[in-house]
């Protein structure tokens, strides 16, 4: 196949999943949802061939136009676009995705900030996979989103699943839009800067990090002041925004 005009292999981030027995998990997760599919990254094809079976409405987009001139040819049931991960329109309930593993962070940062999406079921690194459901600690970026999406792991993807082979294993990550936010959508802006104060804070716990307005609220949340910001449920970051 001729190179892309947006370069190769290495530059488009391209790691394409040889696995059956995750193609198969990713569409049971999907089955379990309603609407029409986006698929971001769909690559030769693997998984968008078993989405376009669900009988379903269906896009696929691809940066790589060669494969998706392949992809219209093979499954003319399914829209095949060419388009960028960070700039096409998220306006699908459903966001189906083998992500390029060098945009993970860019590409959940736009799920999580754009669109009108409802449930995601996305193929990430591992470590994104983990620490995004709470695996060993939330991340910020986990933590500041947390009151409007949930976050749940579906299992490891070894890296021989893929073809060419990374240099790291895969996680299967579902994200779910909350029906009821724990923090009003009209205040995300002043409580994603709060969280980002207690996680950059000075402190050996969230009792001496927290400004000490708010430490009366650690009781009753249950949580104790020697615990990390990482350690904190969404629950518990909600109690102590709204404390």
């Amino acid at each position: 196949m001729s190179r892309s005009v947006h370069g190769g292999r290495h530059e488009l981030g391209q790691n394409f999943l040889r696995h059956l027995p995750t193609v198969d998990t990713i569409v049971r997760l999907v089955r379990r949802t309603e609407g029409p599919i986006l698929e971001i990254g769909a690559g030769d094809g693997a998984i968008t061939r078993q989405l376009a079976a669900l009988g379903r409405d269906v896009r696929a987009v691809d940066l790589d136009e060669h494969r998706v001139r392949r992809l219209r040819r093979r499954l003319p049931s399914v829209s095949v676009v060419q388009g960028d991960a960070l700039r096409i329109p998220l306006d699908r309930p459903v966001v189906v995705g083998n992500l390029p593993f060098h945009l993970t962070t860019p590409i959940l940062r736009r799920l999580l900030t754009d669109g009108s999406w409802s449930e995601a079921i996305l193929l990430t690194q591992w470590e994104v996979a983990r620490k995004s459901a709470g695996v060993g600690g939330h991340t910020m970026l986990t933590a500041q989103t947390a009151p409007w999406f949930g976050f749940a792991l579906h299992g490891r993807v070894p890296a021989d699943a893929f073809r060419p082979k990374p240099g790291v294993d895969g996680g299967l990550l579902t994200i779910v839009r909350r029906r009821e936010p724990l923090v009003d959508p009209a205040e995300r802006a002043d409580y994603e800067q709060f969280v980002r104060a207690v996680f950059t804070g000075r402190g050996r716990g969230i009792g001496e990090i927290l400004p000490k307005r708010r430490r009366a609220a650690l009781k009753d949340a249950g949580i104790p002041p020697s615990a990390l910001p990482r350690d904190l449920s969404p629950s518990q970051w909600a109690a102590l925004w709204h404390g």
